[in-house]
Formats: structure tokens, C-alpha cells, sequence
């Protein structure tokens, strides 16, 4: 536990050098997006009957939870992709780490934890932004924060397991391309998955997206009940699970085998 520490307190400190660099991905760019795709075009789906469509409720509303989840499988991308791969290969601060009382599972686990923080961070942010858009249907909305740090570390782990295999980063733009954009645009984030060709529909149910934003998504408009919770959490979790796991595994053999 105290080697976990060390490792995550060599993420805080970096992190306190470059945090100005986030503010435009961490408040600013959630904020432009909320307004223009929420309310903007909100307007025109309103207008023209969507909230029929969309359980009675404003597009606003249905829009930013699925946001705020969205939000957080990106960030957890960019984060679990480049630095990890970077701290390896590039930069050998793993490996140096290695040479003190630091084990691998402390770097996994160490590494884990300075994720649901940051993510943590970040959604609390986008929620602040949502209350001051006022699209928040429920008390309960603000454990959406929580939804949204599940479902970033269920892409965590299993991306930074991927990460640790590579000794370049061309492989990154397929990740970005082929799973987070497809994710971002198809899992419930924009529209119900109901909308979706039938043939697609089981795929986005298995995704931890789907999970991720129906959870928040019900949290938020108040509409979700006790085992749908834990459904969407259990799913969350055996990614989680699962992706640290593989961590541990592919971790061990780049830095030590």
C-alpha cells in the first residue's frame, strides 16, 4: 500500500505542473459541447417532438449525463495510452521505479488509483457545468460522478494492459478510431440505443459505455431502479476487474521479464 502511494504520488506531482495544460479539455471544451449539442441543437429536437422519444424529457437533460460518461471513457483513453506506454519505453520512469522498493502491482495499482482521482476531477467539473446548464432531473444525478469514474477505469485497466505491450504508438490512432469514436457516437450517449439497426443493439449492451451511461442517465432523471444499479455496476466492475488483471500480467512481462 505504501509503495501504491508513492506511485500515485509521483502522478500528483506531475500533474501539478501540467494541470493549466488540461483546463480547456476539463472545463472548457465539456462546457462549448454541453451548449452547442444540448442546447442548440436541443432546441431543434425539442421543437420538433423529440422529448416523445425521449421519455418526456428536454434533450438537454437526456444529452449530458451520457456527456459526462462520455467525457470520462475519453479521458481515460488518452490517459491510459501515450503516458503509459511512455513511462515504459520513452521516458523508463517504471523501470526506474523498479530499482526501489516499488513492485510492479504497486505501479498497476498506484497507477489505478491516480485514475479515479483524476477522473474524478473531471467529472466533478462537467456535473458543475451541468448544474449551472441546470439539466440535472435529479438529486441522485450527482452520483453520476461515480458512474462516470467506473466506466473510465473499465477502460483504463484494459487499455493501460494493452499499453504496457507496445513499443510504439502506432497502434493508438486504432484505438481512438475503431473502439472510443464508435463508442462515444453509438453507445446511448446521443440518442437511445433502441434507434440502433437490430443487429447492433446486443453489441452496445455489452459495451461498458452503454452500462456507463445508462447508469448515469437513469441516476440523473431518477428513472433507475435497485437492479438496474447493480446490473450496470457489476458489469463495470468485472471490466474493471478483469482489465487490472491483465495489467498485472502484461506489466510483469514488460518490466521484468
Amino acid at each position: 500500500m505504501t509503495a501504491a502511494l508513492r506511485v500515485f504520488e509521483y502522478n500528483a506531482r506531475v500533474y501539478r505542473r501540467i494541470w493549466r495544460a488540461t483546463l480547456f479539455l476539463t472545463f472548457l471544451a465539456p462546457m462549448l459541447f454541453l451548449a452547442s449539442m444540448g442546447v442548440g441543437l436541443g432546441r431543434l429536437i425539442d421543437g420538433a417532438g423529440g422529448a416523445a422519444a425521449l421519455g418526456g424529457v428536454k434533450y438537454a437533460v437526456f444529452l449530458a449525463p451520457g456527456l459526462l460518461v462520455a467525457q470520462a471513457m475519453q479521458t481515460a483513453g488518452f490517459e491510459s495510452t501515450y503516458p503509459i506506454m511512455g513511462r515504459i519505453v520513452w521516458h523508463r520512469i517504471y523501470p526506474g521505479m523498479l530499482a526501489t522498493p516499488i513492485t510492479v502491482p504497486a505501479i498497476v495499482f498506484g497507477q489505478l488509483a491516480w485514475m479515479a482521482v483524476r477522473l474524478l476531477l473531471v467529472n466533478s467539473i462537467f456535473f458543475v457545468v451541468m448544474i449551472g446548464f441546470g439539466v440535472v432531473g435529479s438529486p441522485l444525478g450527482v452520483l453520476g460522478i461515480l458512474a462516470g469514474v467506473l466506466t473510465g477505469l473499465a477502460f483504463a485497466a484494459p487499455i493501460m494492459a494493452f499499453s504496457a505491450t507496445q513499443r510504439n504508438d502506432s497502434a493508438f490512432n486504432a484505438i481512438f478510431r475503431f473502439l472510443i469514436t464508435p463508442l462515444f457516437l453509438f453507445s446511448g450517449t446521443f440518442f437511445p440505443i433502441e434507434r440502433l439497426p437490430a443487429a447492433l443493439q446486443p453489441v452496445a449492451w455489452l459495451t461498458p459505455t452503454w452500462h456507463g451511461v445508462s447508469l448515469a442517465r437513469g441516476l440523473s432523471l431518477g428513472t433507475l431502479d435497485a437492479l438496474g444499479v447493480v446490473v450496470h455496476v457489476g458489469v463495470l466492475l468485472v471490466f474493471i476487474a478483469l482489465g487490472t488483471a491483465a495489467c498485472l500480467v502484461t506489466f510483469r512481462r514488460a518490466l521484468v521479464e
